[in-house]
């Protein structure tokens, strides 16, 4: 259930590539939105140029009339009740505590803002709210040439990866939502992965077949899943497009299959049926976050407790005196 929808702005125009999508998803959740902008602080260091009060103020007024300008061009587009927030901060750290504080359940990222586009997938701060906010995350890319659109996005094609197994449904209600809204084409993709034979000789005859059988009886066990999902589904007036795909690694067939799709958004629970509570993210997730082409939708199905803090930030809580 998506209730808050949280969106960070920085001032640019690669960060607004969201807004279109803000408004196709605001009215299939009702939830309420808050943008947020975050000021850079004042450096206080012996080494760092001092900052004038007046210019500091000028800059506030500068980012209250900008965030008021949104506001007003997302009322305009028949989305209303939108609040605004202004913090001072790092950016990263600082969308992470507001997520965190104020039950956000959805956060609209750019993959970049105002430090420009860049060769990596997502930008150094989106990586950071990515892998500590512990949120659901609609992901844009900013680099592909729709973004610069300011008109509301239209999904035609919605893609989702799933495995068949029950986490991976996570993500389907909202999936459904969104398609009978936009009156999208629901593609539905699980990938059979070939069993993997560690043997630098020829493979024997008999352990072929064995993969074989294996394949195909869980390409019979794929077919049964989606045929009852369809079933379930049948009532809801939906386009539902379900595929099979076999080969020897799940995660690069499904990046090919959505691109062959031409899906205008990729949704994906955060974990499947193998996803580990360590991490925030699976690895076919995770793979789409640095690797995937379209924007992406991640719901995730794990509350922040039930995530295992790293290293890093067991030594870094302790060191703080936590």
């Amino acid at each position: 259930m998506i209730n808050h929808i949280l969106v960070p702005l920085d001032g640019s125009a690669l960060a607004e590539c969201v807004l279109p999508h803000v408004t196709a998803i605001a009215p299939v959740t009702n939830a309420r939105i808050t943008l947020l902008h975050v000021l850079q602080p004042i450096p206080n260091g012996r080494s760092a140029p001092a900052i004038d009060p007046v210019e500091w103020h000028l800059q506030k007024q500068n980012a209250e009339k900008y965030i008021e300008g949104i506001v007003n061009r997302l009322n305009e587009l028949g989305i209303l009740g939108v609040e605004s927030v202004i913090m001072e901060g790092n950016p990263a750290s600082t969308v992470i505590e507001f997520s965190h504080n104020n039950n956000v359940d959805l956060i609209v990222l750019s993959t970049h803002g105002q430090s420009g586009l860049s060769g990596w997938n997502v930008s150094g701060v989106v990586q950071k709210i990515l892998l500590r906010s512990y949120k659901s995350t609609l992901l844009v890319r900013a680099y592909l040439s729709s973004a610069t659109e300011t008109t509301r996005v239209r999904y035609k094609r919605l893609f989702v990866g799933m495995d068949c197994s029950s986490r991976s449904e996570f993500v389907l209600p909202f999936a459904i939502n969104l398609a009978q809204f936009h009156k999208s084409q629901l593609i539905l993709e699980t990938v059979i992965e070939k069993p993997r034979v560690i043997n630098r000789m020829p493979v024997p005859q008999g352990i072929v077949e064995l993969s074989n059988e294996f394949v195909e009886k869980n390409f019979q066990a794929a077919s049964h899943y989606f045929k009852q999902l369809l079933a379930q589904f049948s009532k809801k007036d939906l386009k539902i497009k379900t595929h099979i795909s076999i080969g020897d690694n799940a995660i690069a067939v499904l990046h090919d299959m959505a691109e062959e799709a031409n899906a205008d958004l990729v949704l994906l629970a955060a974990h499947g049926e193998t996803g580990e509570r360590r991490w925030p993210y699976g690895s076919v997730t995770t793979s789409f976050i640095a690797y995937g082409n379209t924007s992406l939708l991640i719901m995730q199905d794990l509350a922040e407790t039930e995530i295992h803090q790293t290293r890093a930030e067991r030594a870094i809580m302790e060191s703080k005196g936590h």
